[in-house]
């Protein structure tokens, strides 16, 4: 949920922070003094479309800040994500989820999963006929989900069939060309024989020739230091020891220890002799070292960074050669396996278009019920699915749409031809009402969803909202003293002037504060009558 939105230098507003709770959040408040910026500003967090125009006048930049609660998001500090978009009026865009930078369209990819924002003119999902096979989808349950998720495992195999027979290595020509490159890449990393671990090997006799003349001065330092008197005066030290052993046992391991470290100079005085006449600086031998390190580093630049990477370079290319050769018969064996798929989507399709079918009617019927209570006595909503015989679409082979007829007597048209704004809001409405129990979206947003209603239909739109409120946070925009009544928390929207210029202002209401603004939208007055009214209207609708 929303827990904090803190708005700066939009329109009228200056600088304006509101502190939002669980439950339903209905905002109003006099015409103009900003109610519709708050909701703007959060469709601009939402990655919305933002002009320079809505900067406040005399300011070079826009700024929000959302915090929510989302403990389940892996984004989340302590359950918490705030999300920032600055907006400067020449055209620099700078967005941040808990800190790190993101495009609009990062922004944007995020938020569609926590908020939808609905209204006069916010309803784009529902004149999308696209989206409203989500909205049937969604109504038609856990079956429905795992026959998608099989489809679409093939569907997606389907469509890498679809690229590899179109790419089909070009026309003649082209395919000549490419099998040409790869040949002349394959030859030239077979001709270098190159062995795993050679580079690293080279390296270290190409270190070792490098510094073959300070191997050889320290090896002499080394020699003469350790020489023929060294162990000439160890061996008079042991036979000095062997004297005396037979006097105590101790004298016994001195000589031990002495001998010990005679042989093992010896040893090392051997050691350092061979060495010495190894060293041997061999100026072929160094070219060709180097000549096998530049082949290696001109096969790295062409095919990989390392050994490793390059010999499996070559197999792969080696296993595209071999495709290319045999193109024909691979298009044959692609054509056999598409074919296949394709019998095995018809038949999960199939089983997809009877699920749909069915739940569809179920849920035209459960949304016109709906309507009737929004005053829509005579709309009747008619989902339709359309099974595609010829075609494969993500979903399936169905296509689905909303159609709805609004008067007695008339045809039925698509959503998007007849409904008007008002009608669009309260079908929204509807099926968000129907869905409230699955819809897996955490915040609604409305926006004026009551203009052009009255009476028993209001009544009937505050009950909905109130039952959509139990299972998502709300923020709705209202002129209605019946969904006034059913807010957990009301707050007012007023503008003051201060310096010349106009501000936008928020607060939260207490429970009196609430009454008197219930009786000043029921009727512009406020005194014991209205009062009166206002008060079984909120015990009766709350």
């Amino acid at each position: 949920m929303i827990t904090n939105l803190h708005i700066k230098n939009i329109g009228i507003i200056d600088d304006l922070e509101i502190d939002l709770n669980k439950g339903i959040n209905v905002l109003t408040g006099e015409t103009g003094a900003g109610k519709t910026l708050i909701i703007d500003a959060i469709n601009i967090i939402c990655g919305g479309r933002f002009s320079k125009e809505m900067i406040r006048k005399g300011e070079n930049h826009s700024y929000v800040e959302l915090c929510m609660y989302a403990p389940q998001d892996i984004h989340s500090v302590d359950g918490n994500i705030i999300i920032t978009r600055e907006i400067y009026n020449n055209g620099r865009n700078m967005c941040k989820i808990n800190g790190r930078l993101v495009t609009v369209t990062e922004l944007k990819k995020f938020m569609n999963n926590y908020i939808e924002i609905h209204g006069q003119n916010a309803n784009q999902q529902l004149l999308d006929s696209r989206t409203h096979i989500k909205y049937l989808d969604d109504f038609s349950g856990k079956e429905l989900l795992e026959l998608k998720k099989s489809y679409k495992e093939k569907y997606t195999r389907y469509n890498e069939i679809k690229r590899e027979l179109r790419n089909n290595y070009g026309d003649e020509k082209e395919r000549q060309r490419t099998l040409d490159l790869l040949k002349y890449q394959l030859n030239e990393i077979k001709e270098s024989k190159l062995k795993k671990g050679e580079e690293e090997k080279l390296e270290e006799k190409r270190k070792i020739i490098m510094n073959s003349e300070k191997i050889a001065k320290n090896l002499s330092e080394a020699d003469m230091a350790i020489g023929e008197n060294t162990i000439d005066m160890i061996e008079s030290a042991i036979r000095a020891v062997e004297k005396i052993e037979c006097i105590d046992k101790k004298y016994e391991q001195i000589a031990s220890n002495l001998k010990s470290i005679y042989y093992e100079i010896q040893e090392i005085s051997r050691d350092v002799s061979d060495s010495l006449e190894d060293i041997n600086f061999n100026e072929q031998e160094r070219e060709e070292i180097e000549n096998r390190l530049d082949i290696i580093d001109n096969l790295k630049r062409k095919y990989g960074n390392n050994i490793e990477e390059i010999l499996k370079y070559a197999d792969e290319i080696e296993e595209e050669v071999e495709k290319i050769k045999n193109v024909d018969k691979y298009n044959n064996e692609l054509k056999e396996q598409q074919k296949n798929i394709e019998k095995e989507m018809t038949q999960i399709a199939e089983k997809i278009n009877k699920i749909r079918t069915e739940k569809a009617k179920y849920l035209s019927q459960k949304i016109n019920k709906e309507l009737v209570d929004l005053e829509m006595i005579n709309a009747k909503i008619n989902i339709k699915v359309e099974y595609k015989i010829n075609d494969f679409f993500e979903n399936g082979k169905d296509q689905v749409e909303i159609f709805i007829k609004t008067n007695v007597g008339e045809n039925e048209s698509e959503l998007n031809k007849i409904a008007s704004g008002g009608e669009m809001s309260r079908i929204m409405l509807a099926i968000k009402k129907v869905l409230a129990d699955i819809d897996n979206m955490p915040i609604m947003i409305f926006d004026e969803i009551d203009t052009g209603i009255s009476g028993k239909a209001a009544k009937s739109v505050a009950s909905k909202l109130k039952s959509i409120s139990n299972k998502h946070q709300v923020l709705c925009i209202s002129h209605l003293a019946p969904i006034a009544a059913i807010a957990d928390y009301n707050y007012y929207i007023s503008k003051k002037v201060e310096n010349q210029r106009t501000s936008t202002n928020v607060k939260l209401l207490n429970e009196q504060e609430v009454l008197c603004e219930i009786a000043r939208i029921s009727s512009g007055e406020i005194n014991d009558i209205t009062l009166q009214y206002a008060n079984e209207l909120r015990n009766k609708i709350a």
